[in-house]
């Protein structure tokens, strides 16, 4: 079920759901693509967002209009503890989760150079589910539907996310074996840094028969999806392809 803000965070204003809506889908789509660094830094920023929808309604839903940082973090949650008559979600549970959650992203490796610890799949893993979780909670607490609609939103919002691509030694898997070789393709290519080659694409995606796979990359140059150099092999994604990557394949 596609994650609609204003069927599932209704009672929250238009700019801040929004805002959390984008930070989140941000945080599931870098963790797809293996983007681990980028996925526990988006992770500071949904915190962030969540603190400022938390603080405004124990506030009397008294919301600013857009999210912004507290200068103390952790003692800016722990003192929702002190809001009488809201829920114990509202007050700690979403909280504590929020500060532990923002520690990976500041104490982690991530957010500073010279970290201890190098930004990992395991970090993102407890980004994406402790994310996961709050947007859950926030569902429960601020939708604007039927409990059955909201049930569902929420069951959809904590299902297992595995990533798109696997990288295993020096070969990059796709791990959907039913999409089309074409998407495949432009798949490895978003995700990837810099342009590849047609051998690397090739091995990547067991294409044993270079010439026939040659016929693919030829297609997407035609329809203007990647820019393929048949002289010396690299292949890029355009813009287009980007466009067609996050809208069809990736979502």
């Amino acid at each position: 079920m596609p994650l609609d803000p204003t069927q599932a965070l209704g009672h929250l204003p238009a700019e801040l759901r929004n805002e959390l809506v984008e930070e989140f889908q941000k945080i599931v789509q870098n963790y797809r693509q293996e983007h681990w660094e980028a996925a526990e830094l988006d992770g500071g920023r949904f915190c962030e967002i969540a603190y400022t929808i938390l603080a405004g309604h124990t506030d009397g839903d008294n919301y600013p209009a857009r999210a912004s940082k507290p200068q103390q973090f952790k003692q800016a949650c722990e003192r929702l503890a002190s809001k009488s008559g809201y829920s114990k979600s509202a007050r700690l549970t979403i909280p504590r989760v929020l500060v532990a959650l923002y520690d990976i992203r500041n104490q982690r490796g991530v957010g500073h150079v010279g970290g201890d610890v190098d930004a990992n799949y395991m970090d993102s893993t407890l980004v994406l589910h402790a994310a996961q979780w709050v947007m859950a909670e926030l569902v429960r607490m601020f939708h604007n539907t039927d409990i059955g609609t909201a049930t569902a939103i929420t069951n959809a919002l904590v299902d297992r996310a595995v990533p798109l691509i696997w990288q295993v030694g020096q070969v990059t898997r796709v791990l959907d074996p039913k999409m089309s070789l074409a998407d495949q393709t432009l798949l490895l290519l978003y995700a990837a840094p810099k342009k590849l080659n047609e051998r690397e694409l090739a091995a990547n995606l067991e294409q044993h028969r270079l010439a026939n796979y040659r016929r693919v990359l030829s297609k997407l140059h035609g329809e203007r999806l990647i820019e393929y150099d048949k002289t010396s092999g690299s292949v890029a994604i355009s813009p287009i392809g980007i466009s067609v990557a996050e809208k069809r394949i990736i979502s």
